[in-house]
């Protein structure tokens, strides 16, 4: 069955964000009613073509249960991935659960690179130049939009 395990024993909050081009972060809670001794297991695949794949690095908690894991090496495709966490546990059977997650929408960009200002005393003002910020899948720098915050006049 599809929803086999004790009600409430699949994991809550579950999710992810991509930071410093390629690294994966994915966070969860246990569920509120997963027996104590509930092991979760996290997978996922990019897109249809490729193998899903483990965590290879889990984040655990203070009772070195698995919360968290750690992706290196992601790359953002156009298909959205796919996340399964499973659980297991002596005292009951768990349920799982699964997303489905648009990669780019979880990104966190860095900052604009090589920002200068160059300044003068007449009414021409500042000029403030920048380059795009890195990122694994936006290679047009027009695609990006930029808000600037002047905190001293």
């Amino acid at each position: 069955p599809v929803f086999a395990g004790m009600n409430g024993s699949a994991i809550e909050n579950f999710s992810c964000v991509i930071y410093n081009i390629f690294l994966m972060n994915c966070t969860w809670q246990p569920g509120r009613h997963a027996p104590a001794d509930t092991q979760y297991f996290l997978y996922w695949q990019n897109s249809r073509n490729e193998e899903e794949m483990e965590c290879e690095l889990y984040i655990k908690d203070d009772n070195c249960r698995n919360m968290g894991c750690v992706f290196q090496n992601v790359s953002i495709g156009t298909e959205k991935a796919y996340f399964l966490v499973n659980g297991s546990s002596k005292d009951s059977l768990i349920q799982f659960y699964d997303e489905y997650i648009d990669l780019y929408k979880i990104e966190t960009l860095t900052a604009p690179l090589n920002v200068t200002a160059h300044c003068t005393r007449d009414s021409a003002g500042c000029i403030i130049t920048w380059h795009p910020p890195l990122t694994s899948h936006v290679e047009k720098a027009k695609c990006f939009q930029y808000e600037i915050s002047i905190q001293n006049k």
